[in-house]
């Protein structure tokens, strides 16, 4: 999969008009949904697979496309789904914590727009060293680009790519949209007394990002999870006679985990994150230097193959400078400190670039619908309240502060994972680098213009966070209160900050593994990053990517290493799941209700448990599929 599907030295259409209006559009309604979906249900879409698949319809009614066309459509309108979750993750906190009635639409769009253009401009000198020196999986770019080549390739793939993406879609349905099966399962068991959880989300497509992202980091995300829900919340339970009232064990647990250990996690972003800056150091330092030596190479005649042509480093310094001018002024006008806003404005560039970096090689890990921005975003307001709160005191205008910086970097970091992925889908196409970061730009654009009025008519609408008199049951917001409650704990001086400094002796002792393993030349690797976000994120999460990490294991051995099979048969699931996810997001939106589609009263118990067996059997069963067809040496192995 290293050899590019159009190869250097051909030439086709890419950055067409038509691509660029219609991946402006499908920006803003994949925005507009993902707005809603995000204060509704805490998550939010990745729009990439579902992009691409949408384009492809486009594009063939409109005639004469072709796949480096379609993957600028899928890179613009990606951006919207991106864009919006770092907006509703960190915005809304502002009308929880009071400070905003509703979202004033210069200061919101000035945010979110240059947040995301930082985001775009940050990963470019990274695209080197992410995506062509890392070996970094990138599962939903591989996934994207196996969509778009499947339409090109005859009969090479598109069957099996087909199938996986009709399993995904009528899983999704089934559970989410029809509420015939649970959508998760999870209970606590008392054992000894000592209560052990048993859960996982059934989503067959966290399934196959476990397939394509391997065994080593599944198996970390599945340690993070575990030292959370297995070790840190039993203690907490045991050590506080929790388990003397043996009622709904699972409640407790999960209320330990979002007020208490999830901050363990944050600890361990914040370290890992400062560590993937240092250990990236020199890619990241030759990224710049060959970005200036092929501007350098360009102005003198030398050419550089397409490939590798992306926006040149010194239009990108100048972009970075220019984008920071109206994020001083926007902070200066609320705070009218020359000194203090300049200070906002460096700590907004400089956290947006270590966290565009490290989200970027999060999403190279376990893809941009599993990257856990908001755990980076947490660790940019802790430190910035903490920051502001020694410089600036109990000023009533410091918490609202941290939430803009928090704002800008999680629209960064979004963009920045969702950038990375788009790249590797063009490297694995052979599109050319600087047109897609056009297209990212133009869907950053696009979507941000009307971010701040969505969720100003979503919050007239239905309310945000908070219960007023008019609202009574507002959306929760789960992720935007998650932050105004980082601010208000450190203003308010009840932060968990031991579950932080807990989170980071973890990662640096994940370190020290990593390096002895490094040392000792082993094959099994401790990426500290992965063990992070398995700490962060609901460990319901990481049982099914442990499960596809497994079955990827088991293929590998099976057919001597060979996955193709799987990963596009994996990739058709991630793209049916992702596409109804955003179809049933449509009646949520038109009804604001999340059961409207459901045709039972109660779903049918261990249902879903049962299909999704059945779903990691058919991925073994596809997979080793070219065992047969080598034998029978009749002709692709994909055929």
């Amino acid at each position: 999969m290293s050899e590019p599907f159009i190869k250097h030295d051909k030439t086709l259409s890419e950055l067409t008009l038509r691509a660029v209006f219609i991946g402006a559009f499908l920006s803003v309604v994949v925005a507009g949904s993902n707005s809603y979906l995000g204060l509704y249900a805490g998550m939010t879409i990745s729009a990439s697979i579902p992009a691409a698949v949408i384009s492809m319809a486009l594009l063939s009614v409109l005639g004469k496309s072709n796949v480096l066309e379609n993957n600028i459509v899928q890179t613009a309108a990606s951006a919207g789904g991106s864009l919006a979750a770092g907006s509703i993750f960190t915005l809304p906190a502002l009308v929880v914590m009071g400070t905003w009635k509703g979202f004033p639409y210069i200061e919101a769009t000035v945010l979110i727009l240059l947040g995301g253009i930082l985001g775009v401009l940050f990963t470019i000198p990274l695209r080197r060293s992410l995506i062509v020196e890392e070996p970094l999986q990138f599962p939903e770019g591989i996934a994207t680009a196996e969509v778009l080549k499947s339409s090109y390739e005859g009969a090479r793939g598109a069957g099996l790519i087909l199938g996986g993406s009709i399993l995904g879609a009528l899983f999704k349905l089934g559970s989410i949209g029809l509420h015939v099966w649970n959508s998760s399962f999870e209970t606590i068991k008392r054992i000894y007394n000592y209560p052990l959880y048993i859960g996982s989300d059934l989503s067959p497509a966290l399934v196959s990002v476990g397939f394509i992202v391997g065994l080593n980091i599944a198996i970390l995300v599945f340690i993070g999870g575990a030292l959370n829900w297995m070790v840190a919340i039993p203690f907490i339970m045991i050590s506080e006679g929790l388990l003397e009232m043996e009622n709904d064990l699972l409640s407790k647990a999960s209320y330990i985990w979002s007020s208490r250990t999830r901050y363990i996690g944050v600890g361990a972003m914040i370290v890992g994150g400062v560590w993937a800056i240092v250990s990236m150091r020199k890619s990241i330092i030759k990224g710049i230097l060959s970005g200036l030596e092929v501007y350098k190479r360009k102005k003198v005649g030398h050419v550089v193959i397409r490939t590798e042509q992306d926006i040149p480093i010194k239009i990108v310094g100048i972009a970075v400078l220019i984008v920071l001018i109206p994020l001083y002024i926007v902070v200066f006008n609320y705070l009218s400190k020359p000194f203090i806003s300049l200070l906002v404005t460096l700590i907004m560039a400089l956290a947006a670039f270590l966290f565009s970096a490290v989200a970027g090689y999060m999403a190279g890990l376990v893809g941009s619908s599993n990257n856990p921005i908001s755990g980076v975003t947490i660790a940019t307001i802790l430190f910035s309240s903490l920051l502001f709160l020694f410089i600036m005191g109990d000023n009533p205008l410091a918490p609202a502060i941290a939430i803009f910086i928090g704002a800008v970097v999680c629209c960064a970091a979004g963009i920045a994972g969702d950038n990375m992925q788009d790249l590797k889908a063009g490297y694995l196409l052979g599109a050319t680098p600087w047109k897609q970061q056009i297209a990212q730009m133009v869907g950053v654009v696009a979507a941000a213009l009307f971010i701040a009025p969505i969720l100003g008519l979503i919050h007239n609408a239905y309310g945000i966070g908070v219960v007023t008199e008019k609202h009574q049951d507002p959306l929760p917001a789960p992720q935007a209160t998650l932050m105004a409650s980082v601010v208000e704990g450190v203003f308010g001086n009840n932060l968990p900050l031991d579950m932080v400094f807990i989170g980071a002796a973890i990662a640096i002792c994940v370190i020290l593994l990593d390096n002895y393993l490094k040392k000792k030349r082993s094959s099994f690797r401790t990426p500290v990053l992965a063990v992070a976000v398995g700490i962060y994120l609901p460990m319901e999460l990481a049982t099914p990517i442990l499960i596809g990490g497994l079955t990827s294991y088991m293929v590998s051995k099976q057919n001597q290493g060979s996955q193709d099979r799987g990963i596009l048969f994996g990739a058709g699931i991630i793209s049916g799941e992702a596409i109804m996810g955003l179809l049933l997001a449509i009646p949520i939106i038109i009804t604001g209700k999340k059961d409207f589609l459901a045709i039972v009263e109660r779903p049918i118990d261990y249902l879903g448990l049962l299909l999704m067996i059945g779903v990691v059997a058919s991925i073994f069963y596809v997979s080793k599929e070219i065992t047969r067809n080598n034998t029978d040496k009749s002709g692709s192995d994909l055929q």
